[in-house]
């Protein structure tokens, strides 16, 4: 059971703060159930309610600085995918941001970058569903990142490139 105060990542919502557990009084709400009041990082004026024993969508502990770090190292390893099929490729993005997987973020992050260039190069635009995944990619990994590091989500991408170009 997370804690008042503590960090989480939320599905599709990403990086939340918990800032309240108690019981609610919403209709269709058991009044009886536990739940987390959640505040999304990229919405702050948001507040979600969550089941304390909810399992229908992923959420867990935001990663400690040593693994932040540690993935960090490792992003020059990760791949990017190459799916050629609009909705089977739009499919795997909306997978990986609902893991709330930071490898999977990054595999996405580098398939988009990668497709974009291209797409540049050929004189194309960056699609309207890349630009989407891309940017909510970046800032669920951006601001979990930010967490874990202590540092502003401004920075993380500088964090990131500094630390790339070291290993």
């Amino acid at each position: 059971m997370f804690k008042i105060g503590d960090y989480v990542v939320h599905g599709r919502n990403g990086v939340c703060k918990v800032v309240d557990i108690t019981h609610i009084d919403i209709s269709g709400a058991d009044k009886n159930q536990l739940y987390y009041t959640l505040i999304p990082m990229k919405s702050e004026d948001s507040r979600i309610f969550y089941p304390v024993d909810g399992n229908k969508i992923v959420m867990r502990p935001v990663l400690t600085r040593q693994e932040a770090e540690n993935i960090v190292s490792e992003i020059k390893d990760i791949e990017p995918m190459w799916i050629e099929n609009d909705r089977q490729r739009e499919e795997k993005y909306k997978e990986a941001i609902s893991s709330c997987d930071c490898e999977k973020l990054i595999c996405i992050i580098k398939t988009l970058h990668a497709r974009n260039s291209k797409r540049m190069a050929q004189g194309k635009r960056i699609t309207y569903v890349d630009d989407r995944y891309l940017k909510e990619a970046k800032r669920n990994l951006h601001d979990e990142f930010s967490i874990a590091l202590g540092i502003d989500r401004n920075q993380v991408e500088e964090y990131i490139r500094e630390h790339i170009d070291v290993a």
